[in-house]
């Protein structure tokens, strides 16, 4: 246990002494006589340490730095930032008090280069201690924000990385989420993507469910979008839109939901098929205000129907009312390569259809039916068998496709005695019902 930890009992009460010293002091360096005030005030300082005063001596070290800072010697400050944090046997709670009044020092400073050499003396002083770790990631967020004034993300980025504010048992939730939401940006906008990801899964979801998250929760789950977008995740980027919609703000206002809403269904038809896009399809088509978004809940149901999709027609009459309307963000759809993403899922819609409907089929005739090339629609089903979406097998000699699934021989077995047991069963049945028949036309 360190010096500073040890428990002291105050043996002397130095309040009154302290009260009376402070002014003298003041009215010292009021007179330039800075350092035979700060001469006074770290006897006395020495003397409450001593005594185990620890409020009394926190006021004479707030004291010090503020005549320091008062007069403008940004030198003696710093020397006495320094020194007073290493005396032996000093107290927390005066450190503590000392450095949050250094930390409102910062911000009323005007000259750039004092402020990064107060800032770099707070760094120093408070690394390694976790009873001033809050006041640390403060003064660290301001270099950050100095540092991407200046042009400097990479800088900002990597000053800031070196908080785990998740650890901070002393700091509160909301500042720690807006902590990690700019530690999150920063490396974002550095490109660091694998970073990004890395801080996201430090902020727990359960989180925004409290109050007055609300604005915190659109932040995070707007950097998640950029984020997903960029991975092309787009059902993480639908559920993220689904997310901010039911958000009671946005709810509360209509063009607001509206468009979140419209982003929900299109990133949603834009996401590969699997059970878990299959499975919000089927929600978010029960959303009674779909149905103020006619060409949006169209479109929806158009691929939870099982029939073929034309896509030229498809694009014909949803083009123009699937993208941005004037004033509105960016739809997915006003990019001209999202269109081919989407032509895609709608070959892939047709592929499911056509499995579900045909046990086998010739190679031309697929391929008319989903409006490819026999290549490409090789192509395209043999991807789809891959991700286990179907289960075919092409005879390529024959040209016809089976979508049988090959059973086993234990499934076969098993499907072979369940017949026979069928088979017994009328048997019986029928062997019943003539007997019956017998008894009947001889009693009569």
């Amino acid at each position: 246990m360190g010096d500073e930890d040890r428990m002291v009992k105050m043996e002397v009460d130095y309040s009154d002494t302290v009260d009376k010293v402070i002014p003298e002091c003041e009215t010292l360096a009021a007179d330039k006589k800075l350092n035979e005030a700060i001469d006074k005030l770290l006897v006395l300082e020495k003397q409450t340490r001593g005594a185990g005063d620890a409020i009394s001596s926190s006021k004479v070290l707030v004291c010090i730095v503020a005549l320091c800072y008062k007069v403008q010697d940004w030198t003696l400050l710093k020397e006495h930032i320094t020194s007073l944090c290493k005396k032996r046997g000093h107290f927390k709670l005066a450190v503590t008090k000392m450095v949050q009044r250094c930390c409102e020092m910062v911000p009323e400073i005007e000259d750039k280069e004092r402020k990064m050499d107060l800032i770099e003396v707070l760094r120093t002083v408070t690394e390694g201690k976790i009873y001033v770790e809050n006041e640390r990631a403060r003064v660290t967020r301001t270099l950050a924000a100095i540092y991407e004034k200046d042009d400097e993300p990479e800088k900002a980025a990597k000053v800031l990385q070196e908080l785990q504010v998740e650890t901070f048992g002393t700091m509160e939730k909301k500042e720690k989420v807006e902590f990690i939401l700019e530690q999150m940006r920063l490396c974002f906008e550095t490109k660091d993507y694998i970073r990004t990801q890395i801080i996201s899964k430090k902020i727990s979801i359960k989180y925004f469910e409290g109050a007055d998250t609300e604005e915190l929760k659109l932040r995070y789950y707007r950097q998640m979008i950029d984020l997903n977008l960029h991975h092309k995740e787009y059902l993480a980027v639908s559920k993220n839109y689904h997310e901010i919609y039911n958000t009671t703000s946005v709810k509360e206002e209509e063009q607001k939901w509206k468009q979140a809403l419209q982003r929900v269904v299109l990133y949603l038809i834009l996401a590969e098929y699997n059970n878990e896009q299959s499975d919000m399809l089927a929600r978010i088509k029960t959303d009674t205000n779909l149905a103020k978004l006619p060409y949006y809940q169209n479109v929806l149901m158009c691929f939870d129907t099982a029939e073929l999709l034309n896509w030229s027609i498809l694009k014909k009459v949803y083009s123009q009312h699937l993208k941005s309307e004037t004033g509105e963000p960016a739809s997915p759809l006003d990019k001209e390569e999202n269109w081919d993403v989407l032509q895609m899922r709608v070959v892939e819609h047709n592929i499911r259809v056509l499995a579900k409907y045909y046990t086998r089929i010739s190679m031309q005739h697929f391929a008319d039916l989903l409006h490819l090339d026999s290549k490409e629609a090789e192509k395209r089903l043999c991807e789809q068998v891959v991700k286990d979406t179907v289960t075919a097998k092409i005879d390529r000699l024959d040209g016809i496709i089976s979508f049988t699934k090959q059973k086993d021989t234990e499934q076969i077995l098993n499907a072979w005695s369940g017949n026979l047991n069928s088979v017994m069963d009328l048997i019986g049945n029928v062997n019943h019902l003539i007997t019956k028949e017998r008894m009947v036309h001889q009693v009569s």
